[in-house]
């Protein structure tokens, strides 16, 4: 067996005995629906990071896509992936409630991962439709259903959202070094196969504890709202409505992302016009409860500005690792050389925070003193360094252009601990912060943080791409400077961004109105 399959084991092995320390620790403080959710999200995270992790290098090395064309089309795909949820939390408070919601998405991600299996470039953009479609039904409700089960001002809330962030990770931990390495080495419709199957077991896991009454009362639909009214005599069924319109969505979103050039734009309007639709619905509830809106909405800005470097990981970043960074393991002692896949590296950031989730999680509660705003200042500013060290590596290029794979490590760590003072912290705020009534439809807009960082990264990535000809990659000498010249920016204008929201923290926590 070849050491490749002896990493993928030792992974797996790894996060089974650490997942199950995690689970018998925390499962008296905790219901029991947390940990089906938990592992519901695992595996659609499996599904969703192992598209990703083999997306960017399938388009550049397999379709010969330039690095912008590419770099252009995974923005788009973020973009849209991140701004469905907005709908699909509304239809889901409005008609369907949570449960049926994430059960839709999840048929529908599982149809797209399938598709994404089969080479050919014109099912590519109907596979990515599917999956976006179903990001929004499922993304927004499977974390609003996790904050049903804690009551407003439970201690445990932040704890649980923790736990939960970790299944998001322990997915994206080993997919890169499943679905990456299995797709790299055997061939991208194995690797993109994985991936759906980690869908399905997904979409069953969350049937089961359906089935079973796991989740009690918690995400049903909203009472007697079955229809849509049209006119005094006509109505709809509004389930029906909204299945049938979820496919029929599929090729318009397909259509979007081939034209992604002017989906931008749609985006841009669609995603501002929510902000104001938000800006405007806080200006109907009190003065406490519109000042916490306001919070979400400010510290909307800066999540944008942190997910837009973040998500450099699967393209620019993953272009730098394939072009720039020295992936040969030397094992000296036990006379062993690995290359590791240029996919893989994206299990580096997942692997951290599954290692420091439950470290972070008693930070919180030893420290309960530190402001939700000081934590988003702290993300930035160590996301910010982490981008730092990528510009530091220069220095020590070998004479073909390759840097340490040691410098990729450490600022996937600080871009780790950077993530855990924010992602989990956000999603928990969201559901602190907004109207009971609306919580779902505040999720959605949070979640278009990630939708702007796409359309915004895909510019950055724009000012690294470099010309080939006839499908050759440029020498490493050449993309290190300009890959490390874009990094240095980052950096600078991140780690201004965190004290800036340093210096915010009193106005802020005044707004807030005492929620921690």
């Amino acid at each position: 067996m070849n050491t490749g399959w002896n990493v993928l084991i030792v992974a797996w092995l790894f996060v089974g005995i650490w997942i199950s320390f995690v689970i018998y620790n925390q499962r008296r403080y905790h219901p029991k629906a947390l940990f089906y959710l938990f592992f519901t999200e695992v595996w659609e995270r499996f599904s969703y990071y192992g598209m990703r992790a083999l997306f960017t290098l399938y388009l550049v090395k397999q379709l010969m896509y330039s690095d912008e064309r590419a770099g252009a089309l995974y923005g788009a795909y973020v973009a849209l992936v991140y701004a469905t949820p907005v709908l699909g939390g509304f239809l889901a408070e409005k008609y369907l409630g949570a449960r049926n919601s994430i059960m839709l998405g999840a048929i529908l991600m599982a149809i797209g991962h399938v598709l994404m299996s089969i080479e050919q470039e014109w099912i590519l953009y109907g596979a990515l439709g599917f999956l976006i479609m179903g990001n929004g039904f499922f993304k927004p409700n499977i974390s609003t259903l996790v904050g049903k089960f804690y009551a407003e001002g439970d201690v445990r809330r932040d704890n649980a959202f923790t736990i939960f962030y970790m299944g998001v990770n322990t997915g994206a931990f080993l997919t890169p070094l499943t679905c990456g390495f299995i797709g790299e080495t055997y061939g991208w419709h194995y690797g993109f196969g994985l991936a759906g199957l980690g869908m399905i077991i997904g979409l069953l896991i969350f049937y089961t504890g359906n089935k079973k009454n796991i989740y009690l009362d918690k995400g049903l639909p909203p009472a007697n709202i079955n229809y849509i009214q049209l006119t005094n005599s006509l109505k709809i069924d509004a389930p029906k409505v909204i299945y049938a319109g979820a496919f029929l969505m599929v090729p318009l979103l397909a259509l979007l992302l081939n034209y992604n050039s002017v989906s931008k734009y749609i985006l841009y309007t669609v995603g501002i016009s929510m902000l104001i639709y938000l800006f405007v619905l806080a200006q109907k509830e009190d003065r406490v409860q519109r000042q916490k809106l306001y919070v979400v909405l400010l510290l909307f800005f800066f999540t944008v500005m942190f997910w837009t470097f973040f998500e450099l990981a699967g393209s620019a970043i993953t272009l730098f690792t394939e072009r720039n960074v020295n992936r040969v393991l030397q094992i000296e002692n036990l006379d062993v050389s690995i290359e590791i896949k240029s996919s893989q590296f994206q299990g580096i950031n997942p692997f951290f925070i599954i290692v420091l989730a439950p470290l972070f999680s008693y930070l919180w509660v030893r420290f309960s003193k530190i402001s939700i705003p000081q934590k988003f200042g702290s993300a930035l500013i160590q996301l910010g360094l982490g981008f730092y060290v990528l510009y530091l590596s220069v220095n020590f290029a070998d004479a073909k252009g390759l840097v340490p794979m040691s410098f990729l490590v450490v600022a996937y760590l600080l871009h780790t601990t950077g993530e855990l003072c924010i992602s989990p912290i956000g999603l928990s705020l969201v559901t602190k912060l907004s109207p009971k009534t609306i919580v779902a439809f505040v999720m959605g807009i949070w979640m278009l943080s990630s939708s702007f960082a796409g359309l915004i990264g895909a510019e950055i990535t724009r000012a690294t791409s470099l010309p080939r000809e006839e499908g050759v990659q440029p020498p490493p000498i050449q993309s290190l400077y300009v890959y490390t010249s874009v990094f240095e920016v980052i950096a600078y204008v991140a780690i201004v961004a965190g004290i800036i929201i340093f210096a915010m923290n009193s106005l802020i926590r005044k707004w807030m109105h005492d929620v921690q």
